[in-house]
């Protein structure tokens, strides 16, 4: 047995004048695999990156569970912003010597002090970190370690203050007596799995197809090579061997060159990562199990195939001989796959729009992987059927039809992956286009401008606020808005009140004087109160009840397709309309207006308020334009890396339908040589070809498009949206498919030129 597996791994890289066609194929069998280790280990680390992840997060949880004899750690939570990043303070005070230290934390902090998570202070030392220290009260005097924080981007920090400034907010502060939570594991969100598994797909068969293509290549001449073998004195189980260890070669080489690949890619990983991720490399390890099963699985995956190839040829010491007519496909399995996918998805459609029921989204999840891989399979029967019912024609058409007669499996198989990746692609484009259409539809007012930094922070607090943002450098003006309750029966109306400078940031009004009113009229239709109406707090902690008011009969309706979303069927009240009505408690945004760059005099006022701590949250009045472009930018991102994928794993699968282009006219090379030396033309046979791998694509491109579309629309369901196809995109798509079909078809044009001189017959 060794003996034999040796001669095969000699056979692999020699052949005699076979070792440039064993150079190649060896060559492109290590590369499939290469890739497939290289996309497969990083997706085995991902597990055990997120678990690392959840571990500390649990780690840190706080225990809010009274325990005896311990004094608790008073704790406060409150999240001020910059730009896109948001951090996440939490003020600390201990009670006794002995109140729990949260993980990574030397020391709890004094008054005053602020401990910072790595990534925090890294953003206060780059440049531009200006804006970020405004928003954190304190002087930073530590950092946390790594077992202080979840993921390397956790932006976080631990303020120190007196016990008393947290007490003086009663429920909103909590007690801890410990930190960490018993970690129970990895639960994956079902709303996740339903994106995640489809992309799984589509990444990942194009390449197992590649793989399966390579180890393939030169089977006519390692056929040849084994009746060689055969006639030395080989048996037929010897044979096997040799070609099982012919290919187990390639196989060896690229999982050595894709785990060292995965090598090089941990070191740099947190820098590569899209959509501002950062993680430990530490943590970026695949489990050990899943090694195992990637080690044994992808190189069994090239042997095995080989394997398979041999299984209708008989290999003898004279020749090889091949069984007849290939058994007609079943289609029964085909369709079962297919019909599971549509079962699950019209199964996610029964559950309620837009409500994240989480069996909803594990049936889209499932569903979606069963349809794209029944498209792969339906691929093949489908063109076995097409072309058994084609007849006449051009002789380059009849080329194409009677090869795909006798052998229109290897080539759907191979056209199978480009098919998977379209309908991935037409998949991940609708879900983008329609969800980044949607946030295009909102827009702050252009009241928004002339007050361009919001201060939200609570009635007790207003002075302070306001006589503290007064006095920044360029400030020119302040405008408090109440956030309160106007209820009518068993109706709640929300409603601010607030000068028309500030009311102008909710809504654009128009004209508007003190003793206006105004109401404005949410997408789906509503009306304003009328009559007497009760005041009450809007905060949802508070019952406190206000004085009655009449709601004047001039209410004015505002219209506008500019209206921040929160404003959307809210009452919008001047201080005069109310006739001097005491407000009950509520929160306060004050705006402020001022001149220079809006993003400095955010910064001066946050600069200005900071001794409030979280009593004075500033952030910038036009939060829906930042909230789109937030989102637009995510969006596009995600766009970016996923076509960027997309189109990579489009290349492998075209790769594969050029080795099966090659491999194809190596071993027709006498029937083409003859047809050629009989007269037919070299365009004849070159659009023989062309129409012999177009046919299985054209199939292929049909199919995608429908699963594609039908996988988009109950995804969209789930995440409440209305569906957007986005045609040109769509043909562009399609277009891609065929181009590469084109480009494929020029490519083999060399060797079809070679393989049909007159020459190259003479040889045979």
């Amino acid at each position: 047995m060794i003996r034999d597996l040796v001669l095969g791994l000699r056979l692999a890289v020699g052949g005699g004048r076979m070792s440039g066609a064993a150079l190649l194929r060896l060559t492109m069998t290590a590369f499939g695999i290469a890739l497939a280790v290289a996309v497969l280990l990083p997706a085995a680390a991902v597990h055990h990156l997120a678990g690392a992840q959840a571990a500390r997060a649990a780690a840190i949880k706080p225990v809010t569970e009274p325990r005896a004899g311990v004094a608790p750690l008073l704790t406060y939570n409150w999240y001020p912003s910059v730009g896109e990043d948001y951090v996440k303070l939490t003020a600390v005070a201990p009670t006794g010597p002995d109140s729990p230290v949260p993980p990574g934390v030397g020391r709890l902090p004094a008054p005053g002090e602020l401990v910072v998570s790595p990534e925090l202070a890294a953003k206060l030392a780059a440049p531009g970190g200006d804006s970020m220290r405004a928003r954190l009260p304190g002087t930073v005097v530590g950092q946390l370690s790594r077992d202080g924080v979840a993921d390397a981007g956790d932006l976080s920090a631990y303020y120190g203050v007196p016990a008393a400034q947290i007490r003086a907010e009663g429920d909103r502060g909590t007690a801890v007596y410990a930190f960490g939570r018993p970690y129970t594991g990895l639960g994956l969100p079902a709303a996740m799995l339903a994106i995640i598994l489809p992309i799984a797909a589509v990444l990942l068969l194009p390449l197992l197809i590649f793989v399966t293509t390579a180890s393939r290549m030169g089977a006519a001449q390692r056929e040849r090579r084994l009746a060689a073998l055969r006639l030395l004195g080989l048996d037929a189980r010897q044979v096997k061997r040799v070609a099982a260890a012919e290919s187990l070669v390639g196989a060896g080489i690229g999982l050595a060159a894709g785990i060292g690949f995965f090598a090089v890619l941990r070191t740099f990983v947190a820098d590569i990562l899209p959509f501002g991720l950062r993680i430990f490399p530490e943590d970026f390890v695949p489990d050990w199990p899943l090694v195992v099963v990637i080690v044994l699985l992808v190189p069994g995956l090239a042997v095995g195939s080989a394997m398979f190839g041999l299984r209708r040829t008989i290999v003898e010491p004279l020749g090889v001989v091949r069984q007849g007519k290939p058994t007609r496909r079943r289609m029964w399995w085909r369709w079962v796959l297919t019909a599971l996918g549509a079962l699950f998805l019209a199964a996610s459609l029964a559950f309620d729009r837009g409500n994240g029921d989480e069996a909803g989204a594990l049936a889209l999840a499932v569903g979606s992987v069963f349809l794209l891989v029944g498209v792969a399979a339906l691929l093949p029967w489908l063109v076995e059927r097409l072309v058994e019912r084609l007849h006449g024609g051009p002789p380059s058409w009849q080329l194409a039809i009677r090869r795909l007669q006798l052998d229109s499996g290897t080539a759907s198989r191979v056209v199978s992956g480009l098919v998977v990746v379209l309908a991935g692609t037409i998949l991940i484009q609708g879900v983008i286009t329609s969800l980044s259409g949607a946030a295009r539809q909102q827009a702050s007012p252009p009241g928004a401008a002339a007050a361009p930094v919001r201060v939200q922070t609570t009635a007790a607090h207003e002075a302070e606020v306001v006589g503290l943002a007064a006095s920044a450098p360029g400030v020119t003006g302040t405008h408090p808005a109440r956030n309160i309750a106007v209820e009518s029966g068993s109706e709640r109306t929300y409603s601010v009140v607030g000068d028309c400078v500030a009311l102008r940031v909710e809504a654009d009004l128009g004209d508007c004087a003190d003793g206006d009113a105004f109401f404005v009229v949410p997408a789906k239709g509503g009306t304003a109160p009328a009559g007497k109406v009760r005041l009450r707090s809007s905060l949802h902690d508070s019952e406190e009840i206000g004085p009655e008011w009449t709601v004047p009969g001039s209410v004015e309706v505002v219209r506008s397709d500019t209206v921040a979303a929160a404003a959307e069927g809210t009452m919008l009240i001047t201080p005069g309309a109310l006739g001097g009505l005491a407000l009950p408690e509520s929160s306060v945004a004050v705006y402020v207006s001022g001149t220079g760059d809006p993003r400095a005099l955010t910064d001066n006022v946050a600069r200005a308020v900071n001794p409030l701590a979280w009593h004075a949250t500033v952030g910038t009045s036009a939060y829906v334009d930042e909230f789109v472009a937030r989102d637009q930018r995510m969006v596009e991102s995600f766009r970016s890396v996923l076509i960027t994928a997309s189109l990579f794993v489009l290349a492998v699968a075209a790769m594969s339908l050029l080795m099966l282009s090659i491999e194809q006219i190596s071993e027709r090379r006498r029937p083409l040589a003859a047809l050629s030396a009989a007269g037919v033309p070299i365009g004849v046979l070159a659009r023989g070809s062309l129409w012999q791998t177009a046919i299985p694509v054209v199939v292929g491109v049909v199919l995608a498009v429908a699963a594609g579309l039908g996988l988009t629309a109950p995804i969209l369901r789930l995440a409440n949206r209305e569906m957007i196809v986005d045609v040109p995109v769509l043909l562009a798509l399609a277009g891609t498919t065929v181009a590469a079909v084109l480009l494929v078809t020029g490519l083999t044009m060399p060797l079809l030129r070679q393989v049909t001189r007159l020459d190259t017959l003479r040889s045979e």
